[in-house]
C-alpha cells in the first residue's frame, strides 16, 4: 500500500524521466539534422522529366524561367542563384509550388497529376546507374 507521499515522489520521478527520454529524443534528431544539412553536397544540374521520360537538364547556375509542358497542364520552373523552385503550375493541388527551393543532390520537386519531376543532380559520372561498383568472383 503507498501512502500519498511515496506516490508523489514516483510521479515527479517517472515526469523527470519522460522529460529527459524527450529531451534525448529531441537532441538526436537535432544532431540528424545538422548531419544531413551540412554534409550534402550542392547540385550541379537540374533534371526535368516528364512522366518518367527526360525532357531536360539545365545548368543550377545560369539563372532561367522553364516552361515544362506536363501531362494535364504546364508547370513553371524558376532557376535562380543556385536554387529551382517551382513558381507556378497548372494543376488542381499546387502542392509543388509549395515544395520550396532545392539546391541539393537528391533533393526534388513533384507534381503528381502533371507527371513532372524536377531532380538535382551532380556530376554525370557520378550519377551514372550504369557504373561498376564492385565485381564479385
Amino acid at each position: 500500500m503507498l501512502y500519498c507521499g511515496e506516490a508523489v515522489m514516483k510521479e515527479k520521478k517517472s515526469l523527470k524521466q519522460d522529460i529527459i527520454l524527450i529531451s534525448a529524443f529531441v537532441l538526436i534528431g537535432l544532431l540528424i539534422l545538422l548531419f544531413v544539412f551540412f554534409t550534402g553536397q550542392n547540385g550541379k544540374s537540374v533534371e526535368v522529366s516528364v512522366d518518367g521520360k527526360t525532357v531536360g537538364l539545365y545548368d543550377l547556375n545560369t539563372d532561367r524561367k522553364v516552361e515544362i509542358q506536363g501531362l494535364n497542364g504546364k508547370n513553371y520552373l524558376v532557376i535562380e542563384n543556385g536554387e529551382a523552385y517551382m513558381e507556378k503550375a497548372e494543376c488542381p493541388d499546387g502542392l509543388c509550388v509549395n515544395m520550396g527551393k532545392i539546391s541539393r543532390q537528391g533533393q526534388s520537386i513533384i507534381c503528381l497529376p502533371n507527371k513532372v519531376v524536377v531532380k538535382i543532380v551532380g556530376d554525370e559520372a557520378e550519377e551514372s546507374s550504369d557504373d561498376i561498383d564492385i565485381i564479385v568472383k
